[in-house]
Protein backbone atom coordinates (compact mmCIF):
# COMPACT_ATOMS: atom_id res chain seq x y z
CA UNK A 1 0.00 0.00 0.00
CA UNK A 2 2.80 2.42 0.91
CA UNK A 3 0.47 4.78 2.79
CA UNK A 4 0.52 6.35 6.25
CA UNK A 5 -2.49 6.76 8.53
CA UNK A 6 -1.80 8.97 11.55
CA UNK A 7 -4.05 9.02 14.60
CA UNK A 8 -3.77 10.23 18.16
CA UNK A 9 -0.46 8.93 19.63
CA UNK A 10 -0.28 6.15 17.01
CA UNK A 11 0.71 5.92 13.34
CA UNK A 12 0.09 3.04 10.94
CA UNK A 13 2.47 2.73 7.98
CA UNK A 14 1.28 0.25 5.35
CA UNK A 15 3.45 -2.07 3.29
CA UNK A 16 2.46 -4.77 0.81
CA UNK A 17 2.42 -7.63 3.34
CA UNK A 18 2.45 -5.88 6.72
CA UNK A 19 1.99 -2.64 8.58
CA UNK A 20 4.35 -0.85 10.94
CA UNK A 21 2.64 0.54 14.03
CA UNK A 22 4.58 3.38 15.66
CA UNK A 23 3.71 4.85 19.06
CA UNK A 24 4.55 8.45 19.82
CA UNK A 25 6.35 9.43 23.01
CA UNK A 26 4.63 11.88 25.32
CA UNK A 27 2.95 12.23 28.68
CA UNK A 28 -0.42 11.20 27.21
CA UNK A 29 0.85 8.04 25.57
CA UNK A 30 0.53 5.00 27.88
CA UNK A 31 3.88 3.72 29.09
CA UNK A 32 3.27 0.28 27.60
CA UNK A 33 3.00 1.76 24.11
CA UNK A 34 6.07 3.93 24.70
CA UNK A 35 7.98 0.87 25.84
CA UNK A 36 6.97 -1.03 22.70
CA UNK A 37 8.08 1.86 20.49
CA UNK A 38 7.00 0.29 17.22
CA UNK A 39 5.76 -3.09 16.04
CA UNK A 40 5.62 -4.65 12.58
CA UNK A 41 2.42 -6.63 12.15
CA UNK A 42 2.24 -9.02 9.16
CA UNK A 43 -1.25 -9.13 7.67
CA UNK A 44 -1.18 -12.90 8.16
CA UNK A 45 -1.10 -12.19 11.92
CA UNK A 46 -4.56 -10.57 11.74
CA UNK A 47 -8.00 -12.16 11.76
CA UNK A 48 -9.89 -8.99 10.85
CA UNK A 49 -10.34 -5.28 11.41
CA UNK A 50 -13.06 -3.30 13.19
CA UNK A 51 -14.27 0.30 12.86
CA UNK A 52 -16.39 1.84 15.62
CA UNK A 53 -17.48 5.21 16.96
CA UNK A 54 -15.17 6.35 19.75
CA UNK A 55 -15.47 8.90 22.52
CA UNK A 56 -15.46 12.69 22.17
CA UNK A 57 -15.80 12.96 18.41
CA UNK A 58 -13.48 10.13 17.39
CA UNK A 59 -13.59 6.87 15.48
CA UNK A 60 -11.55 3.81 16.42
CA UNK A 61 -9.92 1.53 13.88
CA UNK A 62 -8.77 -1.72 15.45
CA UNK A 63 -6.86 -4.55 13.85
CA UNK A 64 -7.83 -7.89 15.38
CA UNK A 65 -4.85 -10.23 15.99
CA UNK A 66 -5.19 -13.95 15.36
CA UNK A 67 -4.96 -16.08 18.50
CA UNK A 68 -1.44 -17.46 18.75
CA UNK A 69 0.08 -14.89 16.38
CA UNK A 70 1.24 -12.28 18.92
CA UNK A 71 2.88 -13.46 22.16
CA UNK A 72 2.21 -10.07 23.76
CA UNK A 73 -1.54 -10.40 23.28
CA UNK A 74 -1.48 -14.08 24.21
CA UNK A 75 0.24 -13.22 27.49
CA UNK A 76 -2.17 -10.33 28.15
CA UNK A 77 -5.11 -12.71 27.67
CA UNK A 78 -7.69 -9.94 27.29
CA UNK A 79 -6.64 -8.00 30.40
CA UNK A 80 -5.37 -4.82 28.74
CA UNK A 81 -7.29 -1.59 29.08
CA UNK A 82 -8.43 -0.04 25.81
CA UNK A 83 -5.84 2.72 26.06
CA UNK A 84 -3.06 0.11 26.29
CA UNK A 85 -4.23 -1.90 23.27
CA UNK A 86 -1.43 -1.72 20.66
CA UNK A 87 -3.86 -2.62 17.87
CA UNK A 88 -6.10 0.47 18.28
CA UNK A 89 -5.87 3.60 16.16
CA UNK A 90 -7.99 6.58 17.30
CA UNK A 91 -8.85 9.17 14.65
CA UNK A 92 -10.97 12.34 14.48
CA UNK A 93 -14.56 11.57 13.50
CA UNK A 94 -14.23 13.51 10.24
CA UNK A 95 -11.71 10.89 9.05
CA UNK A 96 -14.19 8.02 9.30
CA UNK A 97 -14.43 7.62 5.53
CA UNK A 98 -10.66 7.36 5.25
CA UNK A 99 -10.57 4.87 8.13
CA UNK A 100 -13.24 2.77 6.43
CA UNK A 101 -11.18 2.76 3.23
CA UNK A 102 -8.11 1.39 5.00
CA UNK A 103 -10.19 -1.11 6.95
CA UNK A 104 -11.38 -2.54 3.63
CA UNK A 105 -7.84 -2.60 2.26
CA UNK A 106 -6.67 -4.56 5.32
CA UNK A 107 -9.52 -7.04 4.89
CA UNK A 108 -8.42 -7.60 1.30
CA UNK A 109 -4.90 -8.38 2.54
CA UNK A 110 -5.88 -11.01 5.13
CA UNK A 111 -4.64 -14.54 4.55
CA UNK A 112 -7.11 -17.37 3.74
CA UNK A 113 -6.60 -18.83 7.24
CA UNK A 114 -7.34 -15.55 9.03
CA UNK A 115 -10.10 -17.13 11.13
CA UNK A 116 -7.83 -20.00 12.28
CA UNK A 117 -5.42 -19.67 15.25
CA UNK A 118 -1.83 -19.21 14.10
CA UNK A 119 0.49 -22.20 14.42
CA UNK A 120 3.46 -19.97 15.26
CA UNK A 121 4.11 -16.51 16.61
CA UNK A 122 4.21 -14.03 13.75
CA UNK A 123 4.84 -10.79 15.67
CA UNK A 124 8.21 -10.20 17.32
CA UNK A 125 8.61 -9.15 20.95
CA UNK A 126 11.26 -7.07 22.74
CA UNK A 127 14.53 -9.03 22.74
CA UNK A 128 16.34 -10.23 25.85
CA UNK A 129 17.90 -9.33 28.20
CA UNK A 130 14.89 -8.07 30.12
CA UNK A 131 14.24 -7.49 33.80
CA UNK A 132 11.82 -5.79 36.18
CA UNK A 133 11.37 -5.32 39.90
CA UNK A 134 8.33 -6.93 41.49
CA UNK A 135 7.21 -6.52 45.10
CA UNK A 136 8.90 -9.67 46.36
CA UNK A 137 11.84 -9.97 43.98
CA UNK A 138 13.60 -9.08 40.75
CA UNK A 139 12.85 -11.07 37.59
CA UNK A 140 15.55 -11.36 34.90
CA UNK A 141 15.53 -13.08 31.50
CA UNK A 142 18.69 -13.53 29.41
CA UNK A 143 17.04 -15.29 26.48
CA UNK A 144 17.74 -18.80 27.74
CA UNK A 145 16.66 -18.79 31.40
CA UNK A 146 14.64 -16.79 33.91
CA UNK A 147 15.92 -15.89 37.36
CA UNK A 148 13.99 -14.70 40.41
CA UNK A 149 16.08 -12.98 43.09
CA UNK A 150 14.01 -12.45 46.23
CA UNK A 151 13.93 -9.24 48.24
CA UNK A 152 14.35 -9.96 51.94
CA UNK A 153 11.69 -7.41 52.90
CA UNK A 154 9.11 -8.58 50.35
CA UNK A 155 9.38 -12.32 49.82
CA UNK A 156 7.21 -14.68 51.85
CA UNK A 157 8.81 -17.18 54.20
CA UNK A 158 8.09 -19.97 51.69
CA UNK A 159 10.09 -18.21 48.98
CA UNK A 160 12.84 -17.15 51.34
CA UNK A 161 13.36 -20.74 52.50
CA UNK A 162 13.77 -22.17 48.99
CA UNK A 163 16.06 -19.33 47.95
CA UNK A 164 16.55 -17.56 44.62
CA UNK A 165 15.23 -19.44 41.62
CA UNK A 166 16.56 -20.20 38.13
CA UNK A 167 14.41 -21.73 35.35
CA UNK A 168 15.62 -22.87 31.94
CA UNK A 169 13.31 -22.26 29.00
CA UNK A 170 13.12 -25.99 28.24
CA UNK A 171 11.72 -26.55 31.74
CA UNK A 172 8.66 -24.42 31.02
CA UNK A 173 5.39 -24.85 29.13
CA UNK A 174 4.27 -21.22 29.26
CA UNK A 175 3.57 -18.24 31.50
CA UNK A 176 0.58 -16.87 33.40
CA UNK A 177 0.43 -13.09 33.67
CA UNK A 178 -2.08 -11.23 35.81
CA UNK A 179 -2.39 -7.48 35.37
CA UNK A 180 -2.39 -5.46 38.59
CA UNK A 181 -5.02 -3.26 36.93
CA UNK A 182 -7.51 -5.98 35.99
CA UNK A 183 -10.53 -6.93 38.00
CA UNK A 184 -10.16 -9.99 40.15
CA UNK A 185 -6.46 -9.42 40.75
CA UNK A 186 -6.90 -8.64 44.44
CA UNK A 187 -5.89 -11.19 47.01
CA UNK A 188 -2.53 -12.05 45.52
CA UNK A 189 -0.54 -9.62 47.61
CA UNK A 190 2.04 -10.86 50.09
CA UNK A 191 0.79 -11.58 53.58
CA UNK A 192 1.53 -9.28 56.45
CA UNK A 193 4.62 -10.28 58.36
CA UNK A 194 6.48 -11.92 55.47
CA UNK A 195 9.89 -13.39 56.24
CA UNK A 196 12.53 -10.85 57.25
CA UNK A 197 9.94 -8.14 56.86
CA UNK A 198 9.39 -4.95 58.77
CA UNK A 199 8.18 -6.73 61.89
CA UNK A 200 11.26 -8.92 62.05
CA UNK A 201 14.03 -6.50 61.05
CA UNK A 202 12.44 -3.09 61.12
CA UNK A 203 12.80 -2.99 57.32
CA UNK A 204 9.92 -0.58 56.71
CA UNK A 205 10.38 3.11 57.22
CA UNK A 206 8.07 5.07 59.47
CA UNK A 207 6.25 6.46 56.45
CA UNK A 208 5.30 2.94 55.39
CA UNK A 209 7.71 2.59 52.49
CA UNK A 210 9.22 -0.80 51.85
CA UNK A 211 12.90 -1.59 52.31
CA UNK A 212 13.17 -3.74 49.19
CA UNK A 213 15.17 -1.30 47.11
CA UNK A 214 12.23 0.31 45.35
CA UNK A 215 11.63 3.09 47.87
CA UNK A 216 7.87 2.83 47.36
CA UNK A 217 5.08 1.75 49.64
CA UNK A 218 4.28 -1.96 49.73
CA UNK A 219 1.05 -2.85 47.91
CA UNK A 220 -2.03 -2.85 50.07
CA UNK A 221 -5.58 -3.96 49.39
CA UNK A 222 -6.63 -4.81 45.82
CA UNK A 223 -4.86 -4.30 42.52
CA UNK A 224 -2.10 -6.91 42.68
CA UNK A 225 -0.78 -8.92 39.79
CA UNK A 226 1.75 -11.65 39.27
CA UNK A 227 3.88 -13.45 36.73
CA UNK A 228 3.91 -17.22 37.14
CA UNK A 229 6.13 -19.59 35.16
CA UNK A 230 4.35 -22.80 34.18
CA UNK A 231 6.72 -25.71 34.77
CA UNK A 232 6.63 -29.10 33.07
CA UNK A 233 7.42 -30.78 36.38
CA UNK A 234 4.35 -29.21 38.01
CA UNK A 235 1.77 -29.68 35.22
CA UNK A 236 -0.36 -32.01 37.37
CA UNK A 237 -0.15 -29.87 40.51
CA UNK A 238 -2.83 -27.27 41.37
CA UNK A 239 -1.39 -23.73 41.34
CA UNK A 240 -0.74 -22.28 44.77
CA UNK A 241 -0.87 -18.69 45.95
CA UNK A 242 1.51 -16.56 43.87
CA UNK A 243 3.04 -14.99 46.99
CA UNK A 244 4.05 -18.49 48.15
CA UNK A 245 4.92 -20.01 44.77
CA UNK A 246 8.69 -19.89 44.06
CA UNK A 247 7.86 -19.93 40.33
CA UNK A 248 5.99 -16.61 40.56
CA UNK A 249 6.71 -12.98 41.37
CA UNK A 250 4.03 -10.67 42.77
CA UNK A 251 3.61 -7.00 41.94
CA UNK A 252 1.24 -4.12 42.59
CA UNK A 253 0.61 -0.76 40.97
CA UNK A 254 4.08 0.48 41.92
CA UNK A 255 5.99 -2.75 41.29
CA UNK A 256 6.26 -4.67 38.03
CA UNK A 257 4.04 -2.28 36.10
CA UNK A 258 2.27 -3.43 32.96
CA UNK A 259 4.82 -1.80 30.65
CA UNK A 260 7.61 -3.74 32.36
CA UNK A 261 6.09 -7.10 33.23
CA UNK A 262 3.97 -7.76 30.11
CA UNK A 263 6.79 -7.46 27.52
CA UNK A 264 8.85 -9.67 29.85
CA UNK A 265 6.07 -12.28 29.93
CA UNK A 266 5.67 -12.09 26.14
CA UNK A 267 9.40 -12.60 25.55
CA UNK A 268 9.41 -15.67 27.80
CA UNK A 269 6.31 -17.06 26.07
CA UNK A 270 7.94 -16.55 22.65
CA UNK A 271 11.11 -18.32 23.78
CA UNK A 272 9.13 -21.25 25.22
CA UNK A 273 7.17 -21.68 22.01
CA UNK A 274 10.26 -21.31 19.82
CA UNK A 275 12.07 -24.00 21.82
CA UNK A 276 9.20 -26.49 21.48
CA UNK A 277 9.47 -29.01 18.64
CA UNK A 278 7.32 -28.26 15.61
CA UNK A 279 4.55 -30.93 15.46
CA UNK A 280 4.86 -32.49 12.04
CA UNK A 281 4.20 -36.21 11.59
CA UNK A 282 5.81 -38.10 8.71
CA UNK A 283 2.38 -38.96 7.36
CA UNK A 284 1.44 -35.31 7.22
CA UNK A 285 4.67 -34.52 5.35
CA UNK A 286 4.02 -37.25 2.79
CA UNK A 287 0.45 -36.10 2.30
CA UNK A 288 1.61 -32.53 1.73
CA UNK A 289 4.08 -33.64 -0.90
CA UNK A 290 1.57 -35.86 -2.63
CA UNK A 291 -1.47 -33.66 -3.12
CA UNK A 292 -1.63 -30.60 -0.87
CA UNK A 293 -1.13 -27.19 -2.56
CA UNK A 294 2.31 -25.65 -2.24
CA UNK A 295 2.81 -22.85 0.27
CA UNK A 296 3.07 -19.28 -0.91
CA UNK A 297 6.81 -18.52 -1.38
CA UNK A 298 6.28 -15.08 0.20
CA UNK A 299 4.81 -16.74 3.29
CA UNK A 300 7.76 -19.13 3.50
CA UNK A 301 10.20 -16.23 3.15
CA UNK A 302 8.47 -14.31 5.95
CA UNK A 303 8.61 -17.33 8.26
CA UNK A 304 12.29 -17.88 7.52
CA UNK A 305 12.92 -14.19 8.23
CA UNK A 306 11.13 -14.59 11.58
CA UNK A 307 13.25 -17.67 12.40
CA UNK A 308 16.35 -15.63 11.55
CA UNK A 309 15.35 -12.98 14.08
CA UNK A 310 14.89 -15.65 16.76
CA UNK A 311 18.28 -17.13 15.84
CA UNK A 312 19.98 -13.73 16.02
CA UNK A 313 18.38 -13.10 19.42
CA UNK A 314 19.82 -16.39 20.68
CA UNK A 315 16.42 -18.09 21.08
CA UNK A 316 17.25 -20.78 18.51
CA UNK A 317 20.50 -22.73 18.22
CA UNK A 318 22.29 -23.09 14.89
CA UNK A 319 20.99 -26.65 14.53
CA UNK A 320 17.42 -25.69 15.41
CA UNK A 321 17.47 -22.80 12.95
CA UNK A 322 18.87 -24.97 10.14
CA UNK A 323 16.34 -27.75 10.78
CA UNK A 324 13.32 -25.46 10.87
CA UNK A 325 14.53 -23.56 7.81
CA UNK A 326 14.91 -26.85 5.91
CA UNK A 327 11.36 -27.85 6.87
CA UNK A 328 9.99 -24.60 5.49
CA UNK A 329 12.00 -24.82 2.28
CA UNK A 330 10.72 -28.36 1.77
CA UNK A 331 7.18 -26.96 1.58
CA UNK A 332 7.95 -24.92 -1.55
Amino acid sequence: MGDVLAGFQTVWEFDTDSMLIRFERGIRTPKLLQALGERRIPFEALSGVELAVGKRGTVVLRAVPRPGADPLMDAADGQLKEAYDPYRLVLPAERETLADYYAERIRESLCPDADVPAEAHLVTVPPAPLSFKAYDGKASFDGKAISFRWFWTGASSEKWKVGDQHFRIDELTGVEWRSPESRGSAGTAPKEGSAKGAAAKGGAAKDGTAGNGTGKAAPKGGGHGYLRLLRRSAEDEPPGRPDQDPAAVVFGMGYGLVHQSLPFAAAVLEAVRASSPVPCAEGARSSNRAGAPRRDPADIAERIRHLGELHTAGLLTDDEFSAKKAELLAEL
